[in-house]
């Protein structure tokens, strides 16, 4: 297992703390907003934009298709208004089991007393009597084990939540102990039970339907598969996104269960990033032992290359203007360890300052960037990768060595397919990569496509990496198209301040059969 290491010596350090800090230089981790009932409107979704948000999550484990639809609108309003990239993250229900309020009302349960849980949905939920979407629970728990419901995955606040002790089973109902006062409201409690695998397929019937509907309508660059427990889960969905025609949309397996921990390495090799979800693996595992998962399944990322997005940071900000001191402290080691993202959940979804928590949660992790030990992580990646290389991996890892030793303040690298930024990105280079995506001319017997924005928008998850989507005419050989495309890409960073007058930049691109790294020192 690898931790996080900061660069500066004891000194630096401590002084920085009274330092402000100005830097023209973009975030480098990035943030995923799930966007719901505080954060849908165009404007405040320009504002989370202006913020820092790169990645639009939809849930599906609540509310439908329409709703979230019209959220999906407005975003697209807001990204042509404030200029922005936005990818979209369609978050599917998976094998979760629900408490089903259809009363709406609210419902008080009292510590110490009890409670049945029963498939019978007929029945009316009160404090005696909780029905559930699933009639294997009986068959699945036994006495001892802790189940956990509530809303606090969708609040982030405890007080909605209540852990329950399995008592007995009588035919297909679960008799608990309560062991919290809590009150449940709402219309659907999540129920999550303790290291028990529960019986119900990943990718559901519901799942299905909704990739099939408003996945496939609005080309989704993202699908994150909640609940992932083995590597065919991923495979799964992978094969139905193709009968949907989204060959190309990235999956996002979300570990949340220790079946899915115990198959993590599997899971990463099929997956095309990996979202460790803190909330439901917080009921899974000990306490003490959620950071160490964390910190492992970072380090394999890292290693792997591919995207390590951490949710339930600053679950306080869904009341409060600023976080605790402990989650400030979380999302910088969370940097610092190796993730690429942060994933705010119901921070962004149903608290109360969904901007200020994006700002808030984005400066501490340009804080965390700025001491963040890049040739610690270099040499680790090195190592893994051993030798001798791949021509892909010499030649990433050759244009990061070259950023460092000429203090280049940007990388510049043309594709097609996002391949070449996202290997650059693999060896974290401390400065912005400008990912320009040259559209490829796709053909059938009935007409012609440009591909390029879906490739452009899946960089936002990819820590560091800012597409901008070029021209079709921009070839990747051959002199004045050569030129202009490279002129469009330190204009645009100019544009955005990342680089000025006598600024270095290197360049990655092929020519031909050949790759290659060049060094441009701006003038005017």
């Amino acid at each position: 297992m690898q931790g996080g290491h900061m660069a500066v010596e004891e000194p630096l350090r401590l002084s920085s703390v009274l330092t402000p800090t100005f830097s023209s230089k973009p975030l480098l981790t990035k943030i995923v907003g799930t966007l719901g009932p505080r954060s849908r409107s165009v404007e405040t979704i320009e504002a989370c934009l202006h913020a820092g948000m790169s990645v639009a999550r939809f849930d599906f484990s609540w509310l439908d298709g329409d709703y979230h639809q019209e959220t999906l609108e407005n975003l697209r309003v807001a990204v042509k208004n404030v200029k922005k990239l936005c990818a979209v993250m369609l978050d599917t229900m998976g094998a979760e089991v629900q408490v089903c309020n259809s009363t709406g009302n609210p419902i008080k349960l009292q510590a110490d007393n009890h409670v049945t849980i029963t498939p019978d949905v007929s029945k009316i939920p009160s404090s005696e009597v909780l029905p559930v979407n699933y009639d294997g629970l009986a068959e699945t728990v036994k006495k001892g084990d802790t189940i956990f419901l509530g809303q606090y995955l969708s609040t982030g606040i405890e007080s909605t939540s209540v852990w329950l002790e399995v008592l007995e089973t009588k035919d297909a109902e679960v008799i608990c102990l309560i062991k919290n006062s809590a009150t449940l409201t709402g219309s659907i409690f999540p129920v999550h039970i303790s290291q028990v695998r529960v019986k119900l397929p990943t990718l559901t019937e519901m799942d299905k339907q909704v990739i099939s509907n408003w996945g496939s309508h609005n080309k989704v660059e993202f699908v994150a598969l909640s609940y992932t427990r083995h590597v065919e889960d991923v495979r799964e969905l992978r094969a139905f996104l193709k009968t949907q025609y989204l060959d190309e949309t990235q999956i996002f397996a979300k570990v949340e269960t220790v079946e899915g921990l115990k198959h993590f390495d599997e899971i990463l090799q099929e997956a095309d990033g990996v979202i460790l979800s803190r909330g439901n693996l917080g009921v899974d595992l000990p306490p003490e032992k959620v950071f160490l998962f964390q910190k492992s399944a970072v380090h394999r990322c890292n290693m792997a290359g591919k995207p390590a997005i951490i949710t339930r940071v600053v679950d306080s900000m869904t009341e409060n203007l600023r976080p605790t001191r402990a989650e400030a402290t979380d999302v910088a080691n969370a940097v610092l360890d190796g993730a690429d993202g942060i994933l705010l959940g119901p921070e962004t979804l149903s608290g109360l300052y969904p901007i200020e928590a994006i700002q808030i949660v984005g400066k501490i992790c340009a804080e965390a960037e700025s001491v963040y030990n890049q040739s610690t992580h270099f040499k680790r990646i090195l190592k893994h990768v051993g030798e001798p290389m791949s021509h892909a991996e010499s030649v990433a890892s050759s244009v990061v060595r070259t950023a460092v030793k000429v203090n280049a303040t940007m990388i510049v690298a043309f594709t097609s397919t996002g391949g070449a930024p996202r290997l650059i990105a693999k060896y974290r280079p401390s400065v912005p990569v400008l990912a320009v995506v040259i559209p490829r001319l796709k053909t059938n017997p009935l007409k012609w496509t440009f591909t390029g924005a879906l490739q452009a928008r899946q960089l936002l998850g990819v820590r560091g990496v800012y597409p901008i989507l070029s021209s079709p005419s921009v070839a990747t050989s051959g002199g004045s198209s050569e030129d202009w495309g490279l002129k469009f890409a330190l204009t645009h960073g100019k544009s955005m301040r990342w680089i000025k007058r006598n600024d270095r930049v290197v360049v990655f691109q092929k020519i031909g059969d050949s790759s290659v790294a060049k060094i441009v020192e701006l003038q005017d």
